[in-house]
């Protein structure tokens, strides 16, 4: 029998979360209202008129939810930083109390001998920048890049792995093409500069990070890989598109330089032309790289479907979660194969992996939810598969500790390792945590 541990020594085995997905109280102490605060409160736009007033109720309970980790065995846990609760205005005064609430959740992270990895950036933009112009402004760069170092500045002594923003397309396309998300915005101009805003914000904040901190810093996307529908050349087209769009449109400028062309073919007239100088920035050399991975994207060609005329389809006879997308493991292990191909041998984190599940109530203590063990074996096995192929993979990061608000699906969908009942905010164990902490005990 081979004595090699399945996972790498030092391998980190962790649980994330978002701020306006758990804390709760998102005007308390101080804090700014975010654009999630105001979409949320839109009638129509969350499912059930849901809110994140509440969520998890975090911000008054991060010491319990900080035993639950401890209990788990967690040897790190990812977090999201509310920009608004820390600078109410997106920038200027510092929120003493705010801050003062993250400073505590580092220190009683490494007191439980628990990593903390800290995203700066997970959608929450403070509505005070919107009324600004929010990412399509282009001074959103610099507001990013000073908040960022405030956090530095403040934590950088405890905290050893930053991101910069958290899959920065979904907030591009959702939040401005499609209007599912905050801030509700539709249009086929924006994304574009949205995205390089971003971008740009994301190479000002590594380049303070060069000067202000002593560790490291990433960036988190969500990448999957597109395959045809059918085997006509339409399909097979518009996956090749569904790619560029998805896959490329950010990896490329971070770790190439540039854009892929295919964008401005995708966006046509509404494609800009961005300053070399620009580019330059973007590409400031990352520490890591993490990926965000839930299924694959199984493409039909749809010139309905603006701006890459490709519709992602959920396939027949395939087991699916209930966000309706398909169980696909496998397509982790080649979303991790590709970007070491495609990108060299950066370290990676897989910052994100998770599924929602129908689960019952707690019975006794326990919630059974056999559908989750099953996704994370299958994943983590999949994981391994990579580095068995040589990808310097360094930690997994389960989505998501807490039953959370899932952003427009409110309160309807449970992605949690945790149940968490969103009227008494009682917390229940579930098998899928069970089965999480055997593994980590027993090093993967």
């Amino acid at each position: 029998m081979s004595t090699n541990p399945p996972f790498p020594p030092g391998f980190l085995w962790g649980a994330a979360t978002s701020a306006y997905q758990i804390e709760g109280s998102p005007l308390a102490d101080g804090a700014g209202a975010s654009i999630w605060h105001g979409f949320s409160h839109q009638p129509g736009a969350v499912a059930n008129g849901d809110t994140g007033d509440r969520a998890c109720d975090h911000y008054r309970r991060a010491d319990a939810d900080l035993d639950f980790m401890a209990e788990l065995g967690l040897t790190a846990y990812r977090f999201s930083v509310a920009w608004g609760r820390v600078l109410p205005k997106g920038t200027g005064r510092v929120n003493a109390k705010g801050l003062d609430f993250y400073q505590r959740l580092v220190d009683g992270l490494l007191e439980r001998g628990i990593q903390p990895m800290v995203t700066l950036y997970h959608w929450d933009l403070p509505e005070a920048l919107e009324a600004r112009g929010g990412w399509r402004n282009p001074d959103s760069a610099r507001w990013f890049a000073n908040y960022a170092a405030t956090l530095f500045d403040a934590l950088d002594d405890r905290v050893g792995l930053w991101v910069t923003l958290n899959e920065p397309w979904v907030s591009t396309v959702l939040g401005h093409l499609s209007g599912e998300h905050a801030p509700g915005r539709r249009s086929l101009s924006e994304p574009p500069r949205v995205a390089h805003h971003q971008l740009c914000a994301h190479g000002e904040a590594v380049a303070a990070y060069r000067e202000l901190g002593r560790h490291q810093i990433g960036i988190s996307l969500n990448l999957e890989p597109q395959q045809p529908a059918t085997d006509s050349p339409q399909d097979r087209e518009a996956a090749r598109r569904r790619h560029h769009f998805i896959n490329r449109w950010f990896l490329d400028p971070l770790l190439l330089g540039h854009y892929p062309d295919e964008l401005a073919a995708i966006f046509g007239a509404d494609w800009p032309r961005f300053p070399p100088e620009d580019l330059q920035r973007i590409q400031a050399p990352l520490d890591f790289l993490g990926i965000n991975y839930y299924s694959r994207g199984l493409v039909r060609h749809d010139p309905t479907e603006l701006p890459c005329a490709a519709r992602r389809i959920a396939p027949p006879d395939r087991p699916c979660t209930a966000m309706g997308w398909e169980v696909y493991p496998e397509g982790l292990t080649e979303t991790l194969l590709w970007v070491k191909q495609r990108y060299g041998d950066l370290p990676l984190y897989i910052t994100e992996n998770g599924a929602a599940f129908d689960d019952p109530a707690p019975v006794g203590n326990q919630v059974q939810d056999p559908e989750r063990v099953d996704y994370l074996r299958t994943h983590l096995v999949a994981a391994r598969a990579a580095i068995a192929q040589g990808v310097d993979l360094r930690g997994y990061f389960a989505w998501s500790l807490l039953d959370n608000f899932e952003w427009a699906e409110g309160y309807a969908k449970r992605f949690g390792l945790v149940h968490v009942d969103h009227i008494t905010q009682c917390r229940t164990l579930k098998a899928s945590a069970r089965y999480y902490q055997a593994l980590i005990s027993e090093g993967g």
